[in-house]
């Protein structure tokens, strides 16, 4: 059974994804709009206009590792026990940060880690900015795929995508260990990526480049909770 065949057995055909985006002036409705085609209601009451800054962040990582549970602790600030049904293709997330006294919108997907949604999820690497790859610290299978989801990564994400392994420290890109159930560093590895978004977003040619590696550091000595290797 090929991966449009088992998608489309789980009611979901990976031919008939598509993006739309909304567009117009400030204030005709837009976010309205989204919120009574997602959520099938509308708030009423007066809306923040939209964030300008925005950045696309991706977890990727084996099914199962907690890539659903970190996102909602991250929106939400809590951890929802039991058990989860698989991600299937894409989900979304939008969360407004402040970085250096700037809003920043992160719009964060949360994708399938079954083999049979990988074509789905290949189409999506491009369009992201910044990528948060977990593993599951008590499965060594997840851990042993990491390179494999490197490989994927170099191969079809931009070429100066951010990325952060959450949970070990090799492979020459930052690391924390985090926790999606206490909530430890969940909101730490979202800022500092979304720091360095924003920073390449502004920086100027004759500037030093924003280096993530000493904002961990530095907010490793602020707080004593944070847990870094």
């Amino acid at each position: 059974m090929d991966a449009r065949t088992a998608g489309s057995r789980d009611g979901y055909n990976e031919d008939l994804l598509h993006k739309t985006i909304l567009l117009g002036d400030s204030g005709v409705g837009k976010t309205s709009l989204l919120v009574q085609f997602d959520q099938g209601k509308f708030i009423p009451g007066s809306f923040s206009a939209t964030v300008g800054i925005g950045f696309t962040v991706m977890l990727l990582g084996d099914s199962g590792v907690g890539k659903t549970c970190f996102l909602v602790q991250f929106k939400d600030g809590a951890f929802l026990s039991g058990t989860f049904i698989a991600t299937v293709g894409i989900d979304f997330r939008n969360k407004v940060v402040t970085v250096d006294d700037v809003k920043v919108k992160l719009q964060i997907w949360d994708t399938a880690g079954q083999e049979r949604f990988r074509s789905v999820t290949h189409a999506y690497y491009r369009d992201a900015q910044a990528l948060l790859l977990l593993y599951d610290i008590t499965s060594k299978m997840s851990f042993d795929n990491i390179r494999a989801w490197l490989s994927e990564i170099h191969e079809y994400a931009q070429k100066d995508v951010v990325i952060m392994l959450l949970g070990n420290k090799e492979y020459g890109v930052p690391f924390m260990e985090t926790s999606a159930k206490t909530g430890m560093n969940v909101e730490l590895a979202f800022l500092a990526v979304a720091k360095e978004l924003k920073e390449r977003a502004v920086q100027q040619p004759d500037e030093p480049r924003f280096q993530i590696h000493d904002y961990i550091e530095s907010q490793k000595k602020k707080s004593s909770c944070c847990a870094f290797i």
